[in-house]
């Protein structure tokens, strides 16, 4: 047969087998409609890939929409088939929204022909991994990450032997041991794993020895690993990345030899691995990325680092080097170039040839650095850079503003001691700026129109706020809070159009807020308090999405437009605007439809009734204002109250029986100075988490509720300045956290009998029972119970201050003790402060000896008794003893001369006893005046009128002072706030606080 007679067969001959071939390329009907039906089992949800939201072209784009039996489903977006017989072999959902339950039975396990299948970034509602996965025997890659999967792990993935990758991160995942050994060793062809966040605290490390050496990624990130990670692990042929960072009960030590050469990145950051960063790991020529921050490694970073000239990621802060950080090979090379510079040699630049050439991030927090590495000069990619933490002091350099002008997005010099001026302006890239916490000085710096968020709290700028801030159209976070900046803010800052969080606190920013505020659309948190802004209620913001506003401690003043607060703030979840000259009054109602977490209002001149709170309000404060009427019930409907705040108003009438009942999570309740009268509730919860308790200067009477023994949690209870009628509450020793206990003027009455050996009150630190009936002998055993003023640690209690936290605010305990005479409020409880105050009773018998045991007492109050006998000589142990009052007792003797040793004694009253003999003119107690002494017709000497027998005549008396119990308690009833010492006090309570090595206590100022 002829070439021109066979052609035409050849060519029919194709065309037939081709279109036999894209004939049977069609998607099989049963397969079309398992994938229709896995489709319709589900809703397209937006908000179910939110793990996505950071792909715009995600967001916009459902693979799903295009699937429907007209069309071919091979075509069908995310859906694969073979070329030969059209089987579904790959499908990809990845961020398509899909919400809904992945049954066991689904459609999907008809696709048996499947060899991927990725589902991740979408929300199965706590579906369980279906056991039936094992149908795909074909599969090869399988990711159901970030997709909402609860439960363990099934046993039957270990069947998928032909997988080579596996991504289950990020669900509510656990894993058991013998599941992951299985998978080491069934799954053989395995190449890349990621388990991050998935539980695997059951799994034991040995394990990881069975895994395939032909594993190139292995990430196990948070994962509750705990245990010796073992060393073979860094020993795979294959392996290029290892991730194990955050599992910080996950020990281990690197080798010292045979790493595995293609390893690229090794994150073990926030583990527990330790010794030293061996020289070995300069062999591993190809790493790229190095994150040790936040491990335990010890020693000297070896100098090998150098040799990792492929390096684009180094992180190694935040461990126990010895001394400051020494990349050695920097060192020699920094002196080497300041050798040269001192000679005046001409060093080219392929003399200094300085590692790393690619290093893009370095970050070396917390490293003990005293100075800026030179070598950082020479880093010319360098992108982030995080020196925070450190010890870096002076002026910074003038070398390092010429860094990286075209690469460098993040600076962090957040911490150190850095002083002087700051030029930012030549880092054209430069978008995150960190600079608090340092002593940088002058005018703020101009900014580089790149500029996203700037962080420059904590420091001693000064002046204006600089109207060039309008040009930084990308700024979103500005934080300049602790500095000294002054006069108004400028009126163009409004056109910071992209401004998201504002704070300018504690500065001395002045005049009203600028009205272009308002067109800060996504202004969500504004914070301006502690300055002397003078303005009204900023209403006209209409801050759409504002959550957070902080007005507290300026001069904002007038009434609130109600109106156009709720139009304003929709969002708003945190109102603070205490301390300021509001006035008017709010609708009881007026946050009931809102959704404020937190409600502060004090310090101001609101009247009305009690605004209820929102009912998730957590926080509500309306302390010292003019708020009258009762307490209503309504407010038991906010069942998240954790701190309740009502105090110095004007409140009357009875408590509600469920204020103390209504809310297991309540951790504050303060009433004080109001006119609330009747009982105190008796039905305190038995789950109860209250921690303050205060009701003091009303008008409550009956017995003290024996219920409130369910509070065990309590800190501080204050009960004074009532007309409660009991015998002392010995119960309330069983409190293991009470470290407050004031029952001052009550009519509590009776002997406080306690046996020896009875444990109570371990952490309790101020005791103030004075102004009761309390008779018989001082309460010995009681005293000697109180640990806090024994030995100092008041139950191993480090911070400073009695506080609550929490997420965006603290609450201070306050509390009014007798210092000098004089009822002193202190606004903040420091913990180390130890008062006994046992005044105004009728206690009878001697002072005890053993009360010298009381080492770390600070004030001790034993006057208006009927005490005998002699003062004890043992007080002179107290060393830290600020203040002294044995007045109006019957004590007789001499006065011991060991008094005169307390060098912190700031105010000493023996006035009014039968004291004998010579006051002793040494030491200490030659500096009080007479009225300390005054009262006793057998005492003589200097400062008394009085001459001893062979004294000089004294220089006449000055006028003494009298102090009378019942002239004591009419006082008290005066709402006179003090915040301060006498001088004396202060002196020895200021030794003390030294000891704590932070500034000053706000109240001694």
């Amino acid at each position: 047969m002829r070439w021109h007679q066979i052609l035409p067969l050849l060519c029919f001959n194709f065309l037939l087998h081709s279109s036999l071939r894209f004939v049977s390329s069609l998607c099989p009907p049963d397969q079309r409609d398992a994938l229709l039906h896995f489709k319709n089992s589900f809703v397209l949800d937006k908000e179910a890939s939110v793990s996505c939201d950071w792909n715009d072209d995600v967001k916009s784009y459902t693979k799903t929409n295009s699937w429907n039996k007209s069309v071919d489903c091979c075509s069908w977006d995310g859906v694969t088939c073979d070329n030969v017989a059209g089987n579904v072999i790959s499908l990809d959902l990845t961020c398509n929204w899909l919400l809904g339950t992945l049954h066991f039975n689904s459609s999907l396990f008809l696709l048996h022909h499947l060899q991927s299948v990725n589902l991740s970034d979408n929300d199965f509602v706590g579906s369980h991994i279906p056991s039936n996965l094992s149908a795909f025997a074909k599969l090869t890659h399988l990711n159901l990450s970030y997709s909402v999967f609860s439960g363990t792990v099934p046993s039957e993935i270990s069947r998928l032997s032909k997988l080579v990758s596996l991504d289950l991160s990020r669900n509510d995942l656990s894993l058991e041991n013998s599941v992951f050994v299985m998978l080491g060793q069934n799954l053989t062809t395995l190449r890349q794993l990621d388990l991050d966040q998935v539980d695997m605290s059951l799994v034991s490390p040995k394990s990881f020895a069975n895994l395939s050496s032909s594993l190139t990624y292995l990430s196990v990130r948070d994962c509750s690993l705990r245990g010796i990670f073992p060393n073979n692990v860094f020993r795979l042929a294959s392996l290029t990345t290892l991730d194990i960072s955050h599992n910080p009960n996950m020990s281990g030590i690197l080798p010292k030899s045979n790493w595995t050469s293609p390893l690229e990145s090794l994150s073990l950051w926030g583990t527990n691995f330790s010794g030293e960063i061996p020289i070995s790991i300069g062999n591993l020529k190809n790493l790229t990325v190095l994150a040790l921050e936040m491990c335990k490694f010890t020693g000297h970073v070896p100098s090998s680092l150098a040799n990792l000239k492929k390096l684009q990621i180094l992180y190694i802060d935040g461990n126990s080097f010895k001394g400051v950080v020494d990349f050695e090979i920097f060192t020699k090379l920094d002196n080497l170039r300041e050798l040269a510079i001192s000679q005046e040699l001409n060093l080219t630049n392929n003399t200094l040839k300085y590692p790393f050439p690619k290093l893009e991030m370095l970050s070396l927090y917390f490293c003990n650095l005293t100075k800026f590495p030179y070598f950082l000069h020479s880093l010319k990619r360098l992108r982030v850079l995080d020196l925070s933490s450190n010890r870096i002091c002076g002026e910074i350099p003038m070398w390092f503003w010429g860094i990286s002008h075209d690469t460098l997005e993040m600076l962090i010099l957040s911490s150190n001691l850095l002083e002087g001026g700051i030029q930012l302006l030549h880092w054209k890239k430069l978008s995150n700026i960190y600079l608090e916490d340092n002593s940088f000085q002058g005018p703020l710096p101009i900014l580089p129109l790149s500029t996203v968020n700037f962080f420059a709290s904590d420091n001693h700028f000064t002046g204006e706020i600089p109207s060039l801030i309008y040009q930084f159209s990308s700024l979103q976070y500005l934080l300049l809070s602790n500095n000294t900046l002054s006069r108004n803010m400028p009126s163009c800052f409004g056109n910071i159009t992209n401004l998201s969080y504002l704070d300018l606190s504690n500065n001395k920013l002045q005049g009203p807020l600028p009205r272009s505020l308002v067109k800060c659309v996504n202004l969500s948190m504004l914070v301006l308090s502690h300055n002397e802004f003078n303005d009204i209620f900023p209403h006209w913001l209409e801050a759409k999405q504002l959550s957070y506003l902080d007005l507290q401690s300026n001069k904002f003043h007038g009434r609130i437009n109600l109106t156009a607060f709720r139009l304003s703030f929709p969002a708003l979840q945190f109102l603070i605007i205490s301390n300021n000259n509001f006035i008017g009054w709010w609708p009881t109602k007026v946050f009931s439809n809102t959704s404020l977490a937190l409600i502060d209002l004090s310090n101001n001149m609101f009247e009305g009734p009690i605004p209820l709170p929102s009912p998730v309000t957590f926080y509500f404060a309306i302390a010292s204002n003019k708020i009258t009427g009762e307490i209503p019930s309504l407010i038991c409907n906010a069942t998240w109250l954790e701190i309740i705040d009502l105090s110095n108003n004007s409140l009357a009438g009875s408590l509600p029986q469920c204020s103390t009942n209504f809310s297991t999570i309540l951790l504050v309740l303060n009433l004080r100075i109001n006119h609330l009268e009747g009982t105190i509730p008796q039905n305190f919860p038995s789950r109860s988490g209250l921690m303050t308790l205060d009701l003091s200067r009303n008008r409550f009477e009956g017995t003290l509720p024996q219920s409130l023994v369910k509070c065990r949690y309590l800190e501080v209870l204050d009960l004074s300045h009532n007309q409660i009628e009991d015998t002392f509450p010995r119960w309330l020793g069983t409190f293991r956290e009470l470290k407050v206990l004031i029952l001052r003027s009550n009519n509590f009455k009776g002997l406080l009998d306690i046996p020896k050996g009875d444990h109570l009150f371990p952490k309790l630190h101020i005791l103030d029972l004075s102004n009761n009936s309390f008779s018989g002998p001082l309460p010995i055993n009681l005293m000697m119970n109180l640990k806090g003023t024994m030995n100092g640690d008041n139950g191993h209690d480090k911070s400073l201050y009695m506080t609550q936290f929490f997420p965006q605010e603290t609450y201070e305990n306050s509390v009014a003790v007798v210092m000098k005479g004089l009822e002193v409020e202190l606004m903040r409880i420091l913990t180390f402060l130890t008062i006994i105050d046992l005044s105004c009773n009728s206690f009878q018998g001697n002072i005890p000896e053993v009360i010298g045991h009381l080492h770390s007492l600070v004030g001790l109050n034993l006057s208006h008794n009927h005490l005998t006998g002699s003062i004890p000589s043992t007080l002179g142990n107290l060393t830290n003893l600020g203040w002294l009052d044995l007045s109006s007792n019957k004590l007789s003797e001499v006065i011991p001369r060991k008094l005169g040793d307390l060098a912190s004694l700031g105010y000493l009253n023996l006035s009014k006893n039968q004291l004998t003999g010579r006051i002793p003119q040494d030491k200490q107690l030659s500096t009080f005046s007479s009225d300390s002494f005054s009262g006793n017709p057998y005492l003589c000497g200097t400062p008394l009128p009085k001459a001893c027998p062979g004294d000089a005549q004294p220089p006449p008396p000055s006028s003494s002072s009298t102090f009378d119990c019942k002239w004591h308690e009419s006082w008290f009833k005066q709402k006179t706030t003090w915040i301060g010492y006498a001088s004396g006090i202060v002196i020895g309570i200021s030794i003390a606080y030294i000891a704590f090595e932070t500034g000053r206590p706000k109240w001694l100022m």
